[in-house]
């Protein structure tokens, strides 16, 4: 996927490295079972947020946001 010229949404390995523990204490924050569906919904994205940016510091491969 091409990413537009003037985006420069991608994050290095070490930067994905440097976010994961906020994120996973966000999530750690909050009750597993969310009040709302709206809720419910973001805390789902975060931790599929966590899981690519893991696979990307695994691999030592940047995350393009597009």
């Amino acid at each position: 996927m091409l990413c537009p010229a003037d985006d420069d949404g991608d994050l290095t390995a070490a930067q994905c490295a440097a976010m994961l523990p906020r994120l996973e204490a966000i999530i750690g924050e909050r009750p597993h079972t969310a009040d709302g569906p709206v809720l419910q919904r973001r805390i789902e994205d975060v931790r599929q947020l966590i899981d690519v940016m893991k696979y990307c510091v695994d691999q030592d491969i940047p995350l393009e946001f597009c």
